[in-house]
């Protein structure tokens, strides 16, 4: 019985190395096609042009070489670019380019699907098909990127694991993704301008501190006591406030890296000052950065409803008066169902 091709870019340095050497090919040959699968992302054997078509026939025999492609893409009004991705396998998962004047932003997704049920979010309502490969993630770097040099021009400046599925539940391909996005043989980017984004997963926080990592943490907390919050996350019955405090001051104590608070607004909800008093206390014992007060996008699946700007006015400026660092985060590409919450790989795209 003949065995699966394995993926190539599934190899490490050395394991390409000893295949060219059972072939009786030169070392440089492994090199030569690290980087086009790498740094010049080819995304078949046939790209790689300065291989002979008898090798490239080889691995063609040999191994797979899956890539992600475009399937679908829709332009918001405000610059906002979505794209819905086709995995070789044939599932469906989107990544959003948020541009501005000094930066341009891929949001990319971590899994296909969510497990984790948040009742705000459009992914949410989705079942977990699968996690997505580091390669896969990889591949959605490199497209989004393409697509900012083209209508841009200019290259991505920022990465935030914020789109479909919790990135701490796909640990090791989220991890090793970021490894070939910052290494000088991959995408060659500054950890520091990378956010991974988290429901609240306490020991896989704390785990980020062991692995020592370079990226930016923001933990998405859209609500300040644990009865709010057990109630529209279900991941807080199992990773309650206090659990989330301990690891993010564990990651800090180990990485010293920047900490952000996502807070989305709900009418009637978590828009209260006493709501932004409990926000202040948890603020108070974790050594984060910022506040990301975000506004509230529509879904069809849920009743929540952003708050009115008064309120919203009044809540910024209590922060702002107890001394809180916080941004109000306009969000961008909602004409197109691309912002914050509302990923869930609708048909309609063109």
């Amino acid at each position: 019985m003949k065995t699966a091709k394995k993926n190539i870019r599934h190899l490490t340095p050395d394991e390409l190395n000893s295949y060219f050497e059972t072939l009786g090919e030169k070392k440089f040959r492994a090199k030569q096609v690290y980087e086009w699968l790498w740094l010049k992302q080819a995304q078949s054997f046939d790209a790689m042009t300065n291989l002979s078509k008898d090798l490239r026939a080889k691995l063609a025999d040999n191994f797979t070489l899956p890539a992600l492609a475009v399937d679908a893409t829709q332009y918001s009004a405000d610059g906002t670019v979505k794209s819905r991705f086709k995995t070789h396998d044939g599932h469906l998962v989107e990544g959003v380019l948020i541009p501005t004047d000094e930066r341009k932003t891929a949001c990319v997704s971590s899994q296909i699907g969510c497990s984790l049920s948040c009742k705000f979010c459009a992914t949410g309502y989705m079942d977990r098909k699968r996690n997505l490969d580091f390669d896969e993630i990889y591949d959605e770097v490199v497209l989004i990127n393409q697509q900012s040099e083209r209508v841009y021009e200019k290259k991505l400046t920022n990465i935030v694991f914020m789109g479909m599925g919790e990135p701490l539940l796909n640990y090791r391909n989220v991890m090793k993704s970021i490894e070939r996005i910052t290494a000088p043989d991959g995408l060659g980017m500054s950890p520091r301008r990378i956010t991974v984004s988290t429901a609240g997963v306490a020991k896989q926080i704390k785990q980020l501190g062991d692995d020592n990592v370079r990226f930016k943490l923001a933990l998405s907390l859209h609500a300040a006591n644990d009865v709010k919050r057990n109630e529209i996350m279900p991941i807080n019955e199992s990773n309650n406030l206090q659990a989330l405090i301990e690891a993010l001051n564990y990651f800090y104590k180990k990485t010293e890296n920047e900490i952000t608070f996502e807070y989305i607004l709900f009418n009637n909800f978590n828009d209260s000052l006493k709501d932004a008093d409990e926000l202040i206390r948890i603020y108070r014992q974790v050594p984060a950065d910022l506040v990301n007060i975000i506004e509230y996008n529509p879904i069809d699946m849920a009743t929540f409803r952003k708050p009115d700007e008064q309120t919203t006015n009044n809540f910024m400026q209590y922060l702002e008066k107890h001394r809180v660092n916080a941004r109000l985060r306009r969000s961008r590409g909602k004409d197109i169902d691309a912002a914050c919450g509302q990923l869930a790989n609708k048909e309609g795209i063109q």
